[in-house]
């Protein structure tokens, strides 16, 4: 990226980071995560792999172009020259873009697969546009048959052996003005790549607009599932339920009923999976200790917080008094928890619900629902500590 990286640019960055390295854990043969970055945001790029933990990130200088930015990475294995640790040189290397962050395990599965195979693997994708060449008048050439050619995409996978020994041997020319590895390893090591039909999803950050397209994607993706938790008490159980009959056509809900003051496993075994978002309900007027417990057991699950938490605290009003005051000193208490919690990556919302006998319940309940699933999905850093009323 040429421009000035701001925080949201450096927070998406980190949880592609994240989803690499989480497949190293899922993929055996994903032994290690080279990343090239210019220069100028080496710093950067170290101080978010310290962050967030990442273990298997080694950060390497890039060049002026992107051949020889690749090149670079591939020297890491070839001549050692990893200052941290060693690096051993693998079978097969999967060279991607971080311009493409959505890329799925299973296309890297196919590439490799492929490469192992054929010594070169590459996704691709149908045009859809058609390309056209200009004459030097500025006027039509020729246009090309869009049905016969494919746009090539990222991951591709090589053979290292074939894939390093094309970029020693590539010209000034080739790593100045070339873009395409397949074509290296066709041109210098004869080495005819196949070629694996991509998903929709390996669209490419080009502009600083499709910023905003990627991170609406990944909060999308963090706001498919919720757990709700409640203690045993009759009515906090019975608006847990109601809460989970409204937003199970939404998300996937998962109710439990505990006492925070316990290690639950089935709880932990929450944290450990991929839900981002929890609904904590209590008829305590002010339940800081309640999701202070929660934030604890987050943080002693050793769940990397690569993307950020939700935890709703949401207080049933049973008290005979249908108004519900909340003092300047206890807000100014939430909200400075709130801000304290942030900094780890957990967003904190506080939600009230009524519950009478003379008020409409199932309408609260409903929109109790709508807010949160407003908050999930929006994720606002800026609505932490405040507290709604359904």
């Amino acid at each position: 990226m040429s421009w000035k990286s701001t925080e949201k640019e450096n927070n998406i960055l980190a949880q592609r980071i994240g989803d690499l390295e989480k497949r190293t854990v899922r993929v055996s043969w994903i032994s290690d995560i080279i990343v090239v970055v210019s220069p100028e945001n080496i710093e950067t790029m170290k101080s978010i792999i310290e962050k967030y933990g990442h273990k298997r990130v080694t950060v390497v200088k890039g060049g002026i172009t992107r051949h020889r930015s690749i090149f670079n990475g591939l020297k890491v294995f070839a001549e050692n020259q990893s200052s941290n640790r060693l690096l051993q040189k693998p079978e097969v290397v999967i060279i991607h873009d971080a311009v493409r962050p959505f890329v799925e395990e299973d296309i890297l599965l196919k590439v490799v697969m492929a490469a192992k195979e054929h010594g070169a693997a590459g996704a691709i994708r149908p045009l859809v546009s058609t390309v056209i060449a200009s004459g030097e008048d500025g006027c039509l050439d020729h246009s090309l048959e869009r049905a016969r050619y494919r746009a090539s995409e990222m991951p591709q996978a090589f053979l290292f052996d074939i894939i390093y020994q094309a970029y020693q041997q590539c010209t000034d020319h080739d790593l100045d003005y070339g873009t395409e590895c397949l074509h290296l390893a066709l041109k210098y090591c004869k080495t005819n790549a196949k070629l694996v039909e991509g998903t929709a999803d390996l669209w490419k950050v080009t502009y600083k607009r499709d910023l905003y397209a990627a991170e609406s994607i990944i909060k999308d993706s963090l706001s498919q599932q919720i757990c709700i938790i409640t203690d045993v008490k009759e009515a906090v159980v019975q608006a847990g339920f109601l809460l989970h009959e409204s937003l199970k056509n939404q998300v996937k809900v998962e109710a439990i009923s505990i006492s925070l003051s316990k290690n639950d496993s089935h709880l932990q075994n929450i944290f450990s999976g991929e839900c981002y978002n929890f609904l904590c309900i209590n008829d305590k007027e002010y339940a800081t200790e309640e999701i202070q417990k929660l934030v604890d057991m987050l943080e002693k699950s050793n769940v990397p917080l690569l993307y950020p938490v939700v935890l709703i605290l949401v207080h049933l009003n049973i008290s005979e008094n249908i108004s519900f005051s909340i003092g300047l000193e206890e807000l100014t208490k939430i909200k400075k928890f709130a801000r304290e919690v942030k900094k780890k990556n957990i967003l904190v919302y506080g939600l009230l619900i009524q519950y009478k006998d003379h008020f409409p319940l199932q309408e609260t309940v409903n929109s109790a629902a709508a807010l949160t699933m407003a908050l999930i999905k929006d994720r606002n850093p800026e609505l932490i500590g405040q507290l709604l009323v359904a």
